[in-house]
């Protein structure tokens, strides 16, 4: 069976663009595969800065022949009178069959003419010829650029291409306007260690062939080797690293051929913070830095870091590598010694200068901001006057280290320098460790804040960003959010969750947005329904894909179009993943099936009453003297009994006692429904037919303590 190879030889690819086109090609070529009916025993897919390459093995040397059904004109437009018309005989003339060949087939739409065509399959090597133009020009990345006179857009401008079919080159032409580049089976080494042409003589020869040009085709054996080279050279410096996922894919991709160099500074840099010398290295020079130890606080004067280049020059290397980083390191000794000159809470004046967005003044303000809604979160959760202290010390310098020059260099260490220069300047550790901990979960990375001091004064800095942006109108759409408003809200939640918080959200945002339209004359209503909205859209999706909780469960803790759950999912956000996550427990324990049907179909019957949801209590609800069977006043007696469980569960919060009453009670609604002593729900007597729903609705207003059992889907 033929194997087949493309590579596409290009100027040096950004490392984030190679990484994605990898991963596109990895789905797109299989898929585009079996859209043409090709089989294959493996796609493997390469790529290096200088290169994107696929082997396909096992391809058929031609497509399937297949059988295809044509629908053509309506019969009526066809034929008339038993007689071909222009339009079959001009249907018949372009599938290219005889007239005795068309089918007549009734439709949904009446009947349709119909031809069945057996089409045979083409080579593979003539569908290759079209899919790899698709492939490689189908790329999508950033920034991508034309080159020469032609309007071909790619990362880098495309030097070769190598197409084979097992030993056969495939004639393929890539056309950018008077430029052409033709397939050959004709590579590239290695810039240095192999400046040479390399002729591929078949397909599966590839890997082999480059690898003696000194190129490492394969992406995932260049980052093992790199992880080994530089764990074995840290080992060989006593000492230790961290591989950082984001620098080894990054480096992964900056080389064909991988080689460590170990390189030197100053002992004397050591003085600065460990987060400042392994920021110059990871962020700014992709080197690796060197631990004294496993425990990765206290830095050896060393760096390791991954060359291109000759290894047998890896001095010389070394030397201008060493230059670079020198420079690096005493720049930042001198913001570092600068910044320290005064305290930290000097720097606040010059927050005034920085503007957070045109429309909302300076970070001064927004601080300022911050202060009030963290004192206004302490005085909801009622804490002690030190602690409250803490928090608005922390709030007020939250920001201050934004102004400091070593921050404005090394923007990334933001809240990272601010707790060093607050513990510098005399502040507590607590308010120290809460300026850091309020940038806290950073982007992708999932770590939250530890401390009480830390968790406010971030909820405090997310609300704030929330209903500013919002209130100027500048909410999130499809997948746009400038102001990555999706993660501020979703942070809010999970701190919340994670300290358990008590926090009373609607409370807040109706606090918050009172002063900001006080301020900004902006219309309130709509502001509070926005952010209402939007945060029961992130608690809704933070159920269902962090929590794993199915999303019949989430609606029904959640409520569609339910005010009452609204308001309260906003007012305890504890509350409303508690009963979620219990939810999902007693369903797959199988408890919830017990009580399913009975909650459920009385659910359904009470929603043709008139009872409020609020309401327990049968005693004022329901008149005795109405009752004609037995069943009503069991299932009455059963009500009245299960008000205190209900009462104690909604308490407590142990929704158990709910579920275990509600399973009690469950006989006894069964008898009023199916029993020999049932009733008729719907009588033909107002007032019995009000009394029997107004016990079903109270059956589901205990219900409705734990969720709304009507939006449950059985066996999901």
């Amino acid at each position: 069976m033929p194997n087949f190879l493309l590579e596409v030889g290009t100027e040096e690819l950004p490392a984030g663009f190679l990484g994605g086109a990898l991963a596109q090609w990895r789905s797109l070529i299989p898929q585009s595969l079996v859209t043409n009916s090709l089989t294959s025993d493996a796609v493997e897919v390469y790529g290096t800065p200088r290169r994107l390459a696929v082997l396909i093995k096992g391809l058929p040397s031609q497509q399937p022949d297949r059988e295809e059904e044509i629908k053509g004109p309506p019969a009526q437009a066809a034929f008339k009178d038993g007689q071909p018309t222009p339009a079959a005989l001009g249907f018949a003339k372009k599938q290219g069959v005889e007239i005795a060949a068309l089918q007549i087939r009734p439709t949904d739409k009446g009947d349709f003419v119909f031809v069945n065509k057996s089409i045979p399959g083409r080579p593979v090597a003539e569908i290759l010829t079209e899919l790899v133009p698709q492939w490689i020009l189908g790329l999508e990345g950033k920034r991508l650029m034309r080159w020469g006179d032609g309007d071909v857009r790619f990362s880098r401008p495309i030097r070769w291409l190598v197409a084979l079919l097992d030993a056969a080159v495939l004639p393929i032409e890539l056309v950018n306007a008077s430029k052409v580049v033709k397939s050959d089976r004709i590579s590239r080494g290695h810039r240095v260690l192999h400046p040479e042409t390399v002729t591929i003589s078949q397909a599966t020869d590839y890997v082999t062939t480059l690898r003696l040009a000194s190129v490492v085709v394969n992406a995932e054996e260049r980052a093992k080797t790199i992880q080994e080279q530089v764990q074995v050279s840290a080992a060989n410096l006593s000492g230790t690293t961290e591989i950082y996922p984001d620098l080894l894919a990054e480096v992964t991709n900056l080389v064909e051929y991988p080689s460590t160099v170990v390189g030197n500074f100053e002992a004397e840099f050591l003085n600065l913070p460990t987060e400042v010398i392994t920021t110059v290295m990871v962020s700014h020079q992709r080197y690796f830095p060197v631990f004294q130890d496993e425990k990765h606080q206290a830095l050896l004067p060393n760096f390791i870091t991954i060359s291109n280049g000759d290894p047998s020059k890896a001095d010389i290397i070394a030397v201008g590598n060493e230059r670079v980083i020198r420079a690096r390191l005493a720049d930042g000794q001198f913001f570092y010694k600068t910044d320290l000159a005064k305290p930290l809470e000097s720097f606040l004046p010059q927050l005034e200068k920085v503007t957070f967005q045109e429309d909302l003044g300076s970070l001064r303000l927004k601080v300022e901001r911050i202060v009030k809604i963290a004192a206004q979160i302490a005085s909801q959760l009622q804490l002690p006057e030190n602690q409250s202290q803490h928090i608005q010390r922390a709030a007020l310098l939250c920001k201050a280290d934004l102004v400091t020059q070593m921050v404005y260099e090394f923007p990334e260490l933001q809240g990272v320098i601010g707790e060093k220069y607050a513990l510098a300047s005399g502040e507590t550790p607590e308010v120290a460790k809460a300026i850091f901990e309020h940038y806290l979960p950073r982007g992708a990375d999932d770590i939250l804040p530890a401390t009480l001091t830390g968790q406010i004064v971030g909820l405090a800095d997310r609300l704030d960003t929330l209903v500013s942006i919002f209130g100027l109108g500048l909410i999130p759409s499809g997948s746009s959010d400038p102001f990555a408003l999706r993660r501020a809200a979703n942070a809010v939640i999970n701190i919340t969750w994670a300290a358990n918080l008590g926090i009373n959200l609607a409370d807040l945002l109706e606090q918050i947005t009172t002063d900001f339209v006080a301020k900004y004359d902006k219309d309130k209503t709509q502001l509070i329904a926005n952010l209402r909205e939007f945060f029961l859209q992130r608690i809704r999706t933070l159920l269902q894909e962090e929590k794993q909780i199915d999303y019949d469960l989430v609606n029904a803790v959640l409520g569609e179009n339910d005010p009452e759950y609204t308001e309260r999912a906003l007012q305890d956000l504890l509350d409303v993943r508690d009963r979620a996550l219990y939810l999902q427990q007693i369903r797959r324990d199988g408890t919830l099936d017990t009580i399913y049907e009975t909650v459920n179909r009385s659910t359904r019957l009470a929603a043709q009453g008139d009872l409020d949801t609020q309401q327990l209590d049968p005693t004022s609800l329901v008149r005795e003297e109405l009752f004609q069977k037995s069943s009503e006043a069991a299932f009455y007696k059963a009500l009245v009994e299960l008000v205190p469980q209900t009462q104690a569960a909604a308490r407590s919060r142990n929704y158990q006692l709910l579920v275990t009453a509600l399973g009690e009670i469950a006989p006894t609604v069964s008898s009023f429904f199916d029993g020999a002593d049932s009733v008729l729900v719907m009588d033909s007597d107002p007032a019995i037919k009000r009394n029997r729903l107004n016990l079903l609705g109270l059956l589901r207003n205990h219900a409705r303590v734990l969720a709304d059992f009507g939006a449950i889907v059985k066996n999901l």
